[in-house]
């Protein structure tokens, strides 16, 4: 905190200051690795939906074994539109469905597995929920993606190199049958099993095999290539998170880098592997009715919010279908008011950032956030900054923070009153660049 100019003399010289630069600071030089064009677009997106739905659903259960009759799965009134509106209504971007868990039960009929929709006396085993929800995100303007798990606790070839090809020419049907896909999600689950964990995963058939189909899919695992896992499924990232990742030596599920590095990522990682943290809105990931007073308060999911897509990773709320085949009242009443949420707590802005970093504040307004983004297009290079107020002709410390990435949501414990607010960044690898400054 030092003295300065006079509080009206001073602004006035910084706004001009800040008018006359070049750039908000720094500039775009590139410095380690970058991300592709689908990596910054899927940034962008910010928070979409998962929708974990199976034989689980109506087992209670979380894991099936793979013995379940397919007659289990018998949606009573399957509405994947319902979903997409509710999806859209909710400010998601996309919907991920689990085609296929670990029990090895496909959601479309697969010409590679005989545990499918076409195996179930749901709809005369001629039901698709892939192809339902694929056309109702068409039509609501939403990304679809998928996961597949490559444990398959049911095929007779799992636990065998011949089960890869098996694997990869799934994958291929879904993506070419179902697509376009803008997220490929592999769980690392089963990598360890007991009964077959010398499984020879063909990480690399896998991935080129996505690529063919859909070239600018983003796909998920613990390591990339396109986001990783944020290590744990709580909504949590640590104050310092970087996109980028060390990944040689390391493959997905236990062999996976440990849990706090790929919370913060590595400083100086050599692939740009941005985060994505999967969090269900209900304490388990498949629908149970027993859990139908449990799902997050909408303060819960304000702090997910804030810790994730305010901390540059990429949302995943997972809202499972009921066993009617809809989103239950419970958990889209929730996702409605978790969007009301989110719209007031940023209904008035305040202020922009000039070129300086600096915001003029309205007299008599009071400041509770600052909302920052950086230039990833060139790499990211923040490691330290802190957000001040001037009051009465002093800068004064409000909060200090560490990277800034694809977004930044600075919170202030209390509601401050001042009359500007500015950024210095305190120290980057390169010389960076703040593109957007917002104070509300």
């Amino acid at each position: 905190m030092k003295k300065i100019l006079s509080g009206a003399a001073l602004l006035a010289a910084l706004l001009l200051a800040g008018a006359l630069s070049s750039c908000s600071s720094g500039s775009s030089v590139d410095y380690g690795p970058l991300p592709s064009e689908a990596q910054l677009r899927w940034q962008d997106l910010e928070m979409y939906m998962f929708c974990h739905f199976g034989p689980n659903t109506f087992t209670n259960v979380e894991w099936g074994d793979g013995k379940e009759n397919p007659d289990v799965f018998n949606p009573t009134d399957l509405d994947c539109r319902q979903w997409a509106r509710i999806a859209k209504e909710a400010g998601m971007k996309g919907i991920i469905i689990t085609a296929k868990h670990h029990d090895g039960f496909c959601l479309w009929p697969s010409a590679y597995s005989t545990h499918t929709v076409a195996q179930s006396s749901w709809r005369d085993g001629k039901g698709d929920v892939l192809r339902e929800l694929s056309d109702a995100c068409k039509e609501y303007g939403l990304l679809f993606g998928v996961y597949i798990s490559p444990w398959d606790r049911n095929h007779p070839a799992y636990g065998t190199a011949e089960y890869n090809t098996v694997f990869a020419n799934t994958i291929r049907e879904v993506h070419t049958n179902y697509g376009p896909v803008f997220e490929q999600w592999f769980d690392g689950a089963g990598t360890n099993d007991e009964v077959q964990q010398n499984m020879p995963y063909d990480w690399n058939l896998f991935n080129k095999t996505v690529y063919q189909a859909s070239p600018d899919a983003i796909i998920f695992s613990d390591i990339g290539p396109g986001c990783r896992w944020i290590g744990n499924e709580r909504g949590r990232s640590f104050k310092a998170n970087w996109s980028r990742l060390d990944t040689d030596g390391f493959t997905p599920g236990i062999g996976a880098p440990r849990a706090d590095t790929l919370t913060r990522g590595n400083v100086h990682g050599a692939k740009w592997i941005p985060a994505e943290s999967d969090v269900s809105i209900r304490p388990g990931w498949f629908y149970s009715p027993d859990t139908d007073n449990r799902v997050k308060a909408v303060s819960q999911l304000m702090e997910i919010y804030f810790n994730t897509v305010g901390n540059n990773a990429n949302l995943l709320l997972n809202v499972p279908p009921d066993r009617r085949g809809k989103i239950h009242p419970a958990d889209s009443a929730r996702l409605m008011q978790f969007k009301a949420a989110r719209e007031e707590y940023f209904a008035e802005r305040l202020a922009v950032g000039n070129r300086k970093l600096v915001a003029k504040i309205p007299e008599g307004k009071t400041v509770k956030c600052v909302v920052l983004q950086e230039d990833i297009a060139h790499g990211q290079k923040i490691s330290s900054f802190v957000v001040e107020s001037l009051r009465d002709g002093r800068w004064l410390e409000l909060e200090r923070g560490f990277t800034v990435g694809h977004k930044k949501i600075v919170r202030f414990e209390n509601e401050w009153p001042a009359e500007a607010v500015r950024v210095r960044i305190l120290s980057s690898y390169a010389p960076a660049k703040i593109t957007s400054m917002e104070v509300y």
